[in-house]
């Protein structure tokens, strides 16, 4: 694995727990821009799926579980999971919710089956740690308390699981409750921390206050040749909720800063730095996360995905629903972290994902084999029939001129990157992909769905126009 592991500290999710619930109070709309709720915890509710009988509506009598209409304690996402993250789920998961305001249900919803494409790469220590699950897509229903499932099987030869049932054993419907912001430094039942934590500076212990427009050390530009250990980790209280937008004349300077002195008379292709909510911005539980980081050596490339969340969400909902993923990655897949280096919503805002600096080659679980020396974006919403919004393709843009412009990387180019092990490219394959490249072409999947996967080649344009190409 081209990364190390900044700090051995980990942490254990137990996943399966079925935890109390609170109803989180009515979202405001802070000056800044990002929602800003009552205290009130993330939780996970996991329910095992039972055998259901009879022939269901869905156009066979292939074997099928789920759980019949029940009520249950306020959640706003939900997602199928198994034991076995090798284990393939072949068919079809339908939900339906009951808003919690009105009482109403609402008709059968389809949940992405997703199987393996996002995750991280084979023999890695987040990979093989033995906390990941099988999960499929997360879907984002909103505030609502009662739910009904039904996961019917594909039966055929690819569906064979062992055993007698073609469904992977230990299905559970995954129901998660994102939390507020303002209780995201919150220790949460479902987190327990093996080994001590490092201790966290005092407030004031930075010195002189930045310069405007400066980062602190997660967040700023990274020389590629001296990556470090997070010995000056993302400290969530110092960190700040927005990195604000930088000209083209601020990017280059800060960029040109972080350079050796032969390297700063040439001026470079770097797009201008575009908004960015962080981790404190979105309301991350910094708890529930690996403490220590892993990085790559570089960024040669930006796979954009889709969540498969489903569109029905507001820009001001976005802080919970990527509060609900990121739960649902960590608590009820097993992995370290969200997958994605970066979120991008409808209205063009974007967002800080998996920790360890903005600037930096974090290495995420977006790509299955291809997560080393590239980054992530991920789009919310479902884009197989739905058009992106123009916003989300510029804010595509912006921010891969200015990621990968810090790594001296051409949006409108080629680049090889070598095959972790996937259903395209053996393990070991040096592949040729555009930087700018969908999930799909990575992986065999129809994410990022077509209608943004064919809007790609404008952000790559747009992108290369932003770094003054």
């Amino acid at each position: 694995m081209h990364g190390f592991l900044a700090s051995s500290v980990g942490v254990t999710c137990a996943a399966a727990l079925v935890l109390p619930l609170a109803l989180s109070a009515p979202a405001q709309a802070g000056s800044s821009g990002v929602t800003s709720e009552l205290a009130a915890p993330g939780t996970t509710q996991s329910l095992p799926l039972v055998p259901l009988s009879g022939e269901r509506a869905l156009g066979s009598a292939a074997p099928e579980q789920g759980l019949t209409r029940r009520d249950v304690r306020p959640f706003s996402l939900v997602g199928i999971v198994w034991d076995n993250p090798d284990s393939e789920l072949h068919g079809r998961v339908q939900v339906r919710t009951r808003a919690a305001a009105t009482g109403r249900w609402s008709g059968w919803q389809d949940v992405e089956t997703h199987n393996h494409e996002h995750a991280a790469d084979p023999d890695t220590a987040e990979g093989d740690s033995g906390r990941v699950r099988g999960s499929t897509a997360p879907l984002w229903v909103g505030d609502s308390d009662g739910v009904e499932v039904r996961v019917e099987a594909e039966v055929d030869e690819r569906s064979t699981t062992g055993g007698d049932s073609p469904l992977p054993r230990g299905l559970r419907l995954e129901l998660v409750a994102p939390g507020s912001d303002a209780a995201s430094a919150g220790a949460q039942p479902d987190t327990a921390y093996t080994g001590a934590r490092p201790g966290l500076p005092r407030a004031g212990a930075q010195g002189r206050a930045p310069r405007a427009g400066a980062l602190s050390a997660p967040y700023a530009a990274v020389d590629t040749g001296r990556l470090a250990p997070a010995s000056a980790t993302e400290i969530p209280e110092l960190a700040p909720n927005v990195i604000p937008a930088l000209s083209q004349q601020e990017t280059e300077r800060e960029f040109l800063a972080e350079r050796p002195a032969a390297e700063q008379r040439v001026k470079p292709h770097i797009g201008p730095r575009p908004r960015i909510v962080t981790r404190k911005g979105w309301g991350a539980n910094e708890k529930l996360r690996e403490r220590g980081f892993v990085y790559s050596k570089k960024v040669k490339a930006a796979f954009v995905h889709h969540t498969a969340s489903g569109n029905n969400y507001s820009c001001s909902q976005v802080p919970s629903v990527i509060r609900s993923i990121y739960r649902y990655h960590v608590v009820s897949s097993g992995w370290r972290d969200i997958g994605y280096n970066f979120l991008v919503d409808k209205c063009g805002n974007i967002y800080e994902g998996r920790a360890g600096g903005v600037a930096k080659a974090v290495t995420g679980a977006h790509t299955l084999g291809f997560n080393t020396d590239s980054m992530g974006i991920a789009v919310l919403g479902s884009f197989g029939k739905t058009k992106p919004s123009a916003s989300a393709v510029t804010a595509i843009a912006k921010l891969t001129a200015w990621k990968l412009g810090l790594f001296g990387v051409n949006p409108r180019g080629k680049t090889y990157l070598k095959s972790g092990g996937g259903n395209l490219y053996k393990k070991g394959k040096n592949v040729r992909l555009n930087v700018i490249s969908g999930h799909r072409d990575g992986f065999s999947t129809e994410c990022p769905g077509w209608r943004l996967y064919s809007k790609l080649g404008t952000a790559r344009k747009a992108a290369a126009k932003y770094q003054g190409r």
